[in-house]
Protein backbone atom coordinates (compact mmCIF):
# COMPACT_ATOMS: atom_id res chain seq x y z
CA UNK A 1 0.00 0.00 0.00
CA UNK A 2 1.38 3.40 -0.95
CA UNK A 3 1.79 6.17 1.58
CA UNK A 4 -1.04 8.09 -0.11
CA UNK A 5 -3.38 5.10 0.09
CA UNK A 6 -2.49 4.53 3.74
CA UNK A 7 -3.08 8.20 4.59
CA UNK A 8 -6.47 8.35 2.88
CA UNK A 9 -7.52 4.99 4.38
CA UNK A 10 -6.55 6.16 7.89
CA UNK A 11 -8.52 9.38 7.48
CA UNK A 12 -11.59 7.50 6.24
CA UNK A 13 -11.27 5.14 9.20
CA UNK A 14 -11.32 8.09 11.62
CA UNK A 15 -14.27 9.64 9.77
CA UNK A 16 -16.13 6.34 10.09
CA UNK A 17 -15.38 6.18 13.81
CA UNK A 18 -16.56 9.78 14.21
CA UNK A 19 -19.81 9.25 12.33
CA UNK A 20 -20.64 5.93 13.98
CA UNK A 21 -21.21 7.88 17.19
CA UNK A 22 -24.34 9.24 15.50
CA UNK A 23 -25.26 7.12 12.47
CA UNK A 24 -24.99 3.73 10.82
CA UNK A 25 -22.13 3.90 8.32
CA UNK A 26 -21.36 1.56 5.41
CA UNK A 27 -17.98 1.13 3.74
CA UNK A 28 -18.23 0.76 -0.04
CA UNK A 29 -15.90 -1.43 -2.09
CA UNK A 30 -13.81 1.62 -3.03
CA UNK A 31 -13.45 2.65 0.64
CA UNK A 32 -15.96 5.51 0.50
CA UNK A 33 -18.30 5.87 3.46
CA UNK A 34 -22.03 6.04 2.82
CA UNK A 35 -24.80 6.84 5.27
CA UNK A 36 -28.15 8.54 5.55
CA UNK A 37 -29.46 11.19 7.95
CA UNK A 38 -33.14 12.21 8.02
CA UNK A 39 -33.70 11.05 4.45
CA UNK A 40 -30.50 12.60 3.10
CA UNK A 41 -28.09 10.08 1.55
CA UNK A 42 -24.43 11.05 1.83
CA UNK A 43 -20.96 9.88 0.88
CA UNK A 44 -17.50 10.71 2.22
CA UNK A 45 -14.33 10.23 0.21
CA UNK A 46 -10.71 11.03 0.97
CA UNK A 47 -8.08 12.40 -1.40
CA UNK A 48 -4.49 13.45 -0.97
CA UNK A 49 -4.15 16.69 -2.94
CA UNK A 50 -0.47 17.17 -2.14
CA UNK A 51 2.09 15.84 0.30
CA UNK A 52 0.69 16.61 3.75
CA UNK A 53 -2.68 17.80 2.40
CA UNK A 54 -5.33 15.12 2.62
CA UNK A 55 -8.94 16.22 2.43
CA UNK A 56 -12.28 14.67 3.19
CA UNK A 57 -15.05 15.39 0.73
CA UNK A 58 -18.63 15.06 1.97
CA UNK A 59 -21.52 15.11 -0.50
CA UNK A 60 -25.13 15.11 0.71
CA UNK A 61 -27.98 14.62 -1.76
CA UNK A 62 -30.50 17.05 -0.32
CA UNK A 63 -33.36 16.55 -2.80
CA UNK A 64 -34.06 15.36 -6.31
CA UNK A 65 -36.78 15.84 -8.89
CA UNK A 66 -38.08 19.03 -7.24
CA UNK A 67 -40.30 21.28 -9.36
CA UNK A 68 -38.02 23.52 -11.44
CA UNK A 69 -39.39 26.81 -10.16
CA UNK A 70 -37.11 29.88 -10.05
CA UNK A 71 -37.71 30.55 -6.37
CA UNK A 72 -36.73 27.10 -5.14
CA UNK A 73 -33.08 27.27 -6.18
CA UNK A 74 -32.68 30.82 -4.84
CA UNK A 75 -34.38 29.96 -1.55
CA UNK A 76 -32.29 26.82 -1.11
CA UNK A 77 -29.07 28.69 -1.84
CA UNK A 78 -29.93 31.39 0.68
CA UNK A 79 -30.80 28.82 3.33
CA UNK A 80 -27.67 26.74 2.68
CA UNK A 81 -25.55 29.89 3.01
CA UNK A 82 -26.91 30.43 6.50
CA UNK A 83 -25.37 27.12 7.58
CA UNK A 84 -21.80 28.23 6.82
CA UNK A 85 -20.73 24.67 6.00
CA UNK A 86 -20.98 23.44 2.45
CA UNK A 87 -21.65 24.58 -1.06
CA UNK A 88 -25.03 24.04 -2.62
CA UNK A 89 -25.15 22.46 -6.06
CA UNK A 90 -28.26 22.83 -8.21
CA UNK A 91 -28.71 20.63 -11.27
CA UNK A 92 -31.53 21.13 -13.75
CA UNK A 93 -32.70 17.79 -15.19
CA UNK A 94 -35.58 16.62 -17.35
CA UNK A 95 -37.44 15.71 -14.15
CA UNK A 96 -36.79 18.91 -12.20
CA UNK A 97 -34.14 20.18 -9.78
CA UNK A 98 -31.58 18.08 -7.95
CA UNK A 99 -29.81 19.65 -4.96
CA UNK A 100 -26.57 18.59 -3.30
CA UNK A 101 -24.59 20.06 -0.44
CA UNK A 102 -20.82 19.53 -0.65
CA UNK A 103 -18.07 20.27 1.80
CA UNK A 104 -14.37 19.47 1.41
CA UNK A 105 -11.80 20.26 4.08
CA UNK A 106 -8.30 19.27 5.24
CA UNK A 107 -8.96 16.80 8.02
CA UNK A 108 -5.54 15.54 9.06
CA UNK A 109 -4.90 16.24 12.71
CA UNK A 110 -8.55 16.53 13.77
CA UNK A 111 -9.42 14.21 16.62
CA UNK A 112 -12.44 11.93 16.31
CA UNK A 113 -14.76 14.10 18.42
CA UNK A 114 -13.98 17.29 16.49
CA UNK A 115 -14.26 15.45 13.17
CA UNK A 116 -17.66 14.06 14.16
CA UNK A 117 -18.91 17.49 15.17
CA UNK A 118 -17.76 19.07 11.92
CA UNK A 119 -19.28 16.33 9.75
CA UNK A 120 -22.59 16.44 11.62
CA UNK A 121 -22.78 20.23 11.19
CA UNK A 122 -22.75 19.72 7.42
CA UNK A 123 -25.10 16.74 7.49
CA UNK A 124 -27.60 18.49 9.75
CA UNK A 125 -27.61 21.54 7.46
CA UNK A 126 -28.46 19.24 4.54
CA UNK A 127 -31.20 17.52 6.55
CA UNK A 128 -32.74 20.81 7.66
CA UNK A 129 -32.68 22.06 4.09
CA UNK A 130 -34.37 18.86 2.89
CA UNK A 131 -37.05 19.25 5.58
CA UNK A 132 -37.81 22.75 4.32
CA UNK A 133 -37.98 21.72 0.64
CA UNK A 134 -39.50 18.27 0.57
CA UNK A 135 -42.95 17.62 2.04
CA UNK A 136 -43.10 14.79 4.56
CA UNK A 137 -44.67 11.58 3.28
Amino acid sequence: MTTEAATTAELLSRAREALERYLEVHVDDDGALTFSHAGVPAVIQSTQLAEGLTVLSLTCVVAWDLPDKPGIAASAAERAGQGLFGTLGVSHTDRGLDLTLRYAFPAQGLDVAALGTLLMLVVSTASQLRGELVPAD
